[in-house]
């Protein structure tokens, strides 16, 4: 999938709108959380290398519903996820820790060893997909 590519298993009529909710993924994805939040109905893109604002804007994080960061090296896109859209939820799914200075940003923060990516798409979703 390329970087801003939505996924088109969507969520019909799930969120205002009848839009499916929007997620973007940043980082490597190796515990398979954005294709089991696209299995849970949200329509996922995904920005993978650096992420740049120019990629994130490509991925659609300024109109995103959720931001899912998988590297906690790349923990500054939180901040700029934040500027141009302080209305969405960040989850950080990494085994790293979050640095401080993103941490008070995040809302929810997820060791994949803890919790398995199906669960935690459930959770994030309430378990509204198919």
């Amino acid at each position: 999938m390329c970087d801003g590519e939505i996924d088109k298993r969507e969520r019909e009529g799930a969120h205002e709108g009848d839009r499916p909710a929007t997620t973007v993924v940043v980082g490597p994805d190796d515990d398979g959380l954005g294709a089991a939040l696209a299995d849970a109905g949200e329509a996922v893109s995904r920005v993978e290398g650096v992420p740049t604002g120019d990629a994130l804007q490509a991925a659609g994080a300024d109109e995103a519903d959720l931001f899912v960061l998988t590297d906690v090296s790349e923990a500054t896109t939180i901040a700029v996820v934040k500027e141009s859209n302080p209305e969405v939820r960040v989850m950080v799914y990494d085994r790293g820790a979050l640095p401080a200075f993103a941490s008070g940003q995040a809302d929810l923060a997820i060791d994949p060893a803890l919790l398995g990516p199906e669960t935690v798409a459930e959770e994030l979703t309430n378990g509204a997909g198919g």
